[in-house]
């Protein structure tokens, strides 16, 4: 799979967690890190866009490695990442790493020559040792200046599209059960309508950017409707948007987004609801609707905010899978791409700590990552939310972007 659209960035999931506040030690990990080598002195400048508690996160795990070897890491986040990266390599003032958060801007600089294969051990590694792996491995692999296809983005810290937002007091108080396919998931949505409920809140007003959680619901529903190679085809565009696998899915989204019975406020409704505004029928008394798909994200605009929320009043499912279909257990979602625009031995040694499963769990204590990693303990996962969305991640038989 290539990606070479540009993606709409999301908000930075969850505020609402807790910071680290449990382990004085981040680098305490259920694994043991390994022999990385020794680099005193070295000092490995990074460039991204993570920024507040997401830099924080980034720089006590990263404190990790330093720790380790005595090798400095220099992070400098900025908004603008995009630009100044952009900037900075065309002029050759490249730094060590540079923090991808889309796929088509590590592509387009790949194109140009700036960026540094990690080669094919590394490609092999994460195919294997990644649920989906192969996936993640297509995710970072680009053609270069002279249109040769390498491994250059190594994917860490992702995010999970692919979950349906409930209240566990409702589904228990109306005797509702978690969905396992999506043939089980429109049952329940009918359930709902008999017993006098409303499905699902869906909101795609966002400024200049509506329509991208319309977006979001396609690209999950083409996963579940159409095999990943016809997928890929959509996404690079050669599957026409007129095509029988593209117009099935618009239509099942429409029978979701289009039935008053199902959307809060009715169909008219969905093209004026802020994505933010959406979940809150979860949360009113009595609730305007029961379920609401949207990414992990979401939880950071849930009216009340606080950990509590996110492991009480609020929990999410996986967005299931038609068992009709056999596509297995497709995931959406995103994730940012650490790839080396200037090499040295002591940035060969940082992308080996990112294969190690410490470096993962590292973060994984402290909140908001989620990894594909199968070797890092689930036991790391600071709540049972984010352990949930982890498994998701290590189970999926295919992951897109």
């Amino acid at each position: 799979m290539k990606y070479t659209r540009n993606m709409i960035g999301a908000a930075t999931f969850a505020s609402f967690l807790l910071a680290g506040s449990a382990y004085a030690d981040v680098c305490d990990t259920p694994s043991k890190l390994g022999d990385l080598g020794s680099f005193p002195g070295e000092v490995i400048t990074m460039q991204g866009s993570m920024l507040g508690t997401d830099q924080e996160m980034l720089e006590a795990t990263f404190s990790c490695f330093e720790k380790a070897t005595g090798a400095t890491i220099q992070y400098s986040g900025s908004r603008d990442f995009a630009a100044l990266v952009v900037a900075d390599l065309r002029s050759n003032n490249a730094p060590n790493i540079a923090i991808f958060p889309q796929p088509g801007l590590a592509a387009d600089m790949a194109k140009e020559g700036h960026l540094v294969p990690l080669g094919d051990d590394m490609a092999d590694w994460m195919a294997k040792n990644y649920g989906a792996g192969s996936s993640w491995v297509d995710l970072g692999t680009y053609a270069d200046a002279n249109g040769k296809e390498n491994f250059y983005g190594f994917a860490y810290k992702m995010d999970l599209k692919s979950l349906v937002w409930y209240s566990p007091e409702q589904f228990e108080d109306n005797g509702y059960e978690i969905p396992k396919t999506m043939e089980e998931l429109i049952e329940l949505s009918d359930q709902m309508v008999a017993d006098g409920n409303t499905p699902w809140c869906i909101g795609i007003e966002s400024g200049n950017a509506t329509g991208w959680t319309a977006t979001d619901w396609m690209e999950d529903l083409m996963l579940r409707t159409a095999s990943p190679a016809k997928y890929d085809q959509w996404v690079s565009n050669e599957l026409p948007f007129n095509s029988p696998e593209v117009i099935n899915a618009m239509e099942v989204f429409g029978k979701f987004s289009r039935n008053d019975d199902y959307v809060a406020g009715g169909a008219s409704s969905v093209a004026t609801t802020s994505f933010g505004d959406a979940p809150k029928g979860l949360f009113t008394s009595p609730p305007s609707c029961m379920m609401h798909r949207q990414a992990s994200f979401i939880s950071g605009f849930f009216p009340k905010k606080g950990q509590e929320v996110a492991d009480g009043e609020a929990d999410a499912f996986y967005f299931p899978p038609y068992a009709s279909k056999n596509l297995g257990n497709p995931v959406l979602g995103a994730g940012t791409l650490y790839t080396m625009t200037k090499d040295s031995p002591a940035t060969r040694a940082f992308f080996k700590f990112l294969t190690e499963a410490s470096a993962h769990e590292a973060w994984m204590q402290q909140g908001v990552l989620l990894t594909a990693h199968k070797g890092a303990s689930l036991d790391a996962y600071a709540t049972p939310l984010l352990r949930k969305q982890g498994e998701i991640f290590g189970e999926c038989y295919n992951f897109s972007f």
